[in-house]
């Protein structure tokens, strides 16, 4: 094989993410969006989402893709009395180092019926993919209702 080809297989090859490198990545990349979440940030909050991302609220239909997302972020931040915060727990990387999973823990507080505020306890899971520029973003979320 002459030099160019072996310079040019090399070039090819995919580098694996580290997989403490990777959670380290994932957990700033959470840290931000919880960060934005909270202080109902629409722009920081949509952002780590990947374009064709899910969310799947409690008892809802998922909502699919960002635009939508937005749209959903947009709402509840709009709602009188709304707040959101989590704690990320363990952060699962795969293998190949481009999948992974966190859970976390979160506290919403919500306006019931009566217009009083509620406070829910959940717990979720997040799915990360790293894309082709090297962050990484959400792509699929889901939480529901947990006790304290």
């Amino acid at each position: 094989m002459s030099g160019l080809a072996v310079i040019a297989a090399i070039s090819c090859v995919t580098r694996v993410m580290d997989p403490e490198e990777a959670r380290r990545a994932i957990a700033e990349a959470d840290r931000a969006w919880a960060t934005a979440a909270e202080a109902h940030n629409l722009e920081g909050s949509v952002g780590v989402m990947a374009d064709d991302g899910v969310m799947y609220p409690p008892d809802q239909a998922p909502v699919i893709g960002r635009e939508a997302i937005k749209k959903y972020m947009a709402s509840a931040f709009a709602t009188p009395g709304f707040s959101v915060t989590w704690t990320t727990g363990d952060i699962h990387v795969a293998a190949g180092g481009d999948l992974a999973y966190s859970d976390a823990r979160s506290r919403y507080t919500v306006p019931d019926s009566g217009g009083a505020i509620r406070t829910i306890h959940a717990k979720g899971i997040a799915v990360w993919q790293r894309g082709p520029d090297g962050q990484w973003r959400c792509v699929a979320d889901i939480w529901n209702a947990a006790p304290e």
